[in-house]
């Protein structure tokens, strides 16, 4: 992959073998004093969460964990999840991450399909109710440990928390052998004879979002895991490392954040400053006060920041912000870099690839409206649309697939579905429409999934949503095809305004009228308070599909 490759970067990147537990302890053993973890005040040096780890590796092979084994992690950003992550995989178990947004049925549905027996949660309004209620349904969840937030906040703020906040905590069963605490896997002997483990284990089960149906379990290597947090610390470059501090405002159960936020920056013996969900008061206070220097996140959040009042003397210290997990909008980067004074840059990934494939040079070209160059070891074509063996020439448009070290091992128990995720000579289909350059940028077109047939001609959502978002008034747009009697298709467009703004639907078509084409003027506008966001904050056009629509 050379064409027009960054020089300081090696796409023919040479990788160790090792573990995720190898990297964690590589860390504590060059860093041991250094800040890892931040949380709301309170900190954790590499020493104390190796410590963390080599306990709570006892306290669940005490319970009973034994390797292969799956334990469920439902949780946010906290020194829990990092330390809880690390120590299944030291006891050589494998981890299932669970959004604490789930509700008890979807929780459930992957319990069962995981085989998850140890769930870790906290003890809080409504994740531990839905988790008890799981456990009581009977299954393979056979136990459940509690964290108390508290016990995560500096002392006088985990004190208030109790006393204040007292509606916000959930019952804590007393004398039910399934439920732990926490605290007991802490206060249980360090494992001291762990199992050895191969690279080519697998570490994570990671449920994707089943956007065509029921969430599937990516399983995903440790080799796949290190490959690509190796490739992301290749990419940024030597000069990012020194005094590395990681803004983790993305949740770690999402597996872009898994990988950019915690395990590349346990990766560097980077400090790493955890905020459990986006506030804009507390993030923008622990970014003016832990002034980090990596901040990656979804577009939604560079929005955010922008909307709170992010100034360039805040964010002085960041030297990269890493956009992914959705399209970033040209209209967005400008004015993010415009009035934060940083550099934002996008890339491209997928669960099924641990995730990042591709990503703009943080020292290069950064090729506007592309997702960049495939990372150290990445392999990419375009492939034809009608013929997966076949490979586009540049300027064509096709179907991106990837391949490389970091790409899954499969689904779990899908067989089938693993099978078709493949092109016949074992590239991962990306399901992105997709152009390569002649210098090796791509330039995403749609999804293939997301794809409008107007009248049989395809009709790109995107191309309509960068439109979109260049009106000032505009804070979010998502495009969808709606059924039509007489196109087969129409494109429909939801729109959330910036606070204040206003907007008419006929305005806003003449406004359009010279940016898109006839047959992409969506038929129909919604004006929506707020537009429905996943988890980790991207819009989600499967609720806009799932909720019911008049026909055009």
């Amino acid at each position: 992959m050379s064409r027009t490759y960054p020089a300081d970067i090696a796409w023919d990147l040479t990788l160790p073998r090792e573990t995720l537990v190898d990297v964690l302890a590589g860390s504590v053993a060059a860093h041991a004093e250094k800040p890892a973890l931040e949380f709301m005040g309170r900190q954790w040096r590499y020493r104390e969460l190796g410590a963390m780890v080599d306990h709570v590796a006892g306290g669940l092979r005490a319970l009973g964990v034994m390797p292969g084994d799956r334990v469920g992690l439902c949780l946010p950003n906290t020194h829990f999840f990092v330390a809880s992550y690390f120590a299944v995989l030291k006891a050589g178990g494998v981890v299932v991450n669970f959004s604490p947004l789930m509700v008890a049925d979807e929780i459930a549905y992957q319990v069962t399909d995981s085989g998850t027996s140890v769930m870790l949660t906290l003890d809080l309004v409504p994740l531990l109710p839905r988790v008890l209620e799981v456990l009581g349904r009977g299954g393979p969840l056979k136990q459940v440990v509690v964290c108390r937030f508290a016990e995560a906040l500096p002392f006088v703020k985990g004190v208030m928390f109790s006393l204040l906040k007292r509606k916000s905590l959930a019952p804590v069963p007393t004398g039910d052998t399934r439920v732990t605490r926490f605290a007991s896997l802490l206060a249980a002997a360090p494992l001291v004879e762990p199992p050895a483990i191969e690279p080519e284990a697998l570490a994570v089960l990671q449920y994707t979002g089943g956007t065509t149906g029921r969430p599937k379990g990516v399983m995903l290597t440790h080799a796949n895991l290190c490959a690509n947090l190796r490739q992301v610390q290749a990419w940024c470059g030597a000069s990012t490392v020194e005094r590395a501090r990681m803004m983790a405002v993305i949740p770690f159960f999402h597996v872009f954040a898994m990988t950019t936020a915690m395990n590349v920056g346990i990766g560097w013996g980077s400090e790493i400053i955890m905020q459990p969900r986006y506030e804009k008061g507390a993030v923008l206070s622990a970014i003016r006060r832990r002034r980090p220097t990596m901040l990656p996140g979804v577009p939604t959040l560079f929005k955010a920041l922008l909307d709170a009042g992010a100034t360039p003397a805040d964010l002085a210290s960041v030297r990269a912000c890493i956009s992914g997990g959705a399209p970033l909008p040209l209209a967005l980067k400008h004015e993010f870099e415009a009035k934060s004074g940083a550099k934002l840059v996008e890339g491209y990934g997928l669960t099924e690839a641990s995730p990042v494939c591709f990503c703009n040079p943080l020292h290069g070209e950064n090729r506007e409206g592309t997702i960049g160059l495939p990372l150290p070891l990445v392999r990419a074509e375009i492939r034809s649309l009608k013929d997966l063996g076949e490979a586009m020439p540049d300027g064509e448009r096709g179907e991106l697939c990837v391949s490389g070290p970091n790409v899954m091992a499969g689904y779990w128990n899908h067989r089938e579905d693993t099978k078709a995720a493949m092109t016949p000579d074992g590239w991962l289909r990306t399901g992105d429409v997709g152009i390569m350059d002649a210098d090796g940028y791509v330039t995403l077109v749609d999804r293939i999934k997301d794809l409008i047939l107007v009248s049989g001609f395809n009709v790109y959502p995107r191309t309509i949503e960068e439109a979109l978002y260049t009106h000032p008034a505009i804070a979010a747009a998502a495009v969808i095809g709606i059924p039509d009697p007489h196109q087969g298709e129409s494109p429909a467009a939801f729109i959330e305004l910036r606070p204040g703004a206003t907007l008419e639907e006929a305005e806003l078509r003449a406004f359009l009228k010279d940016r898109i084409s006839s047959i992409e003027m969506p038929k129909r506008f919604e004006f929506r308070e707020t537009l429905p966001r996943t988890a980790v904050g991207k819009l989600s056009k499967k609720d806009l599909r799932e909720q019911p629509h008049m026909h055009a």
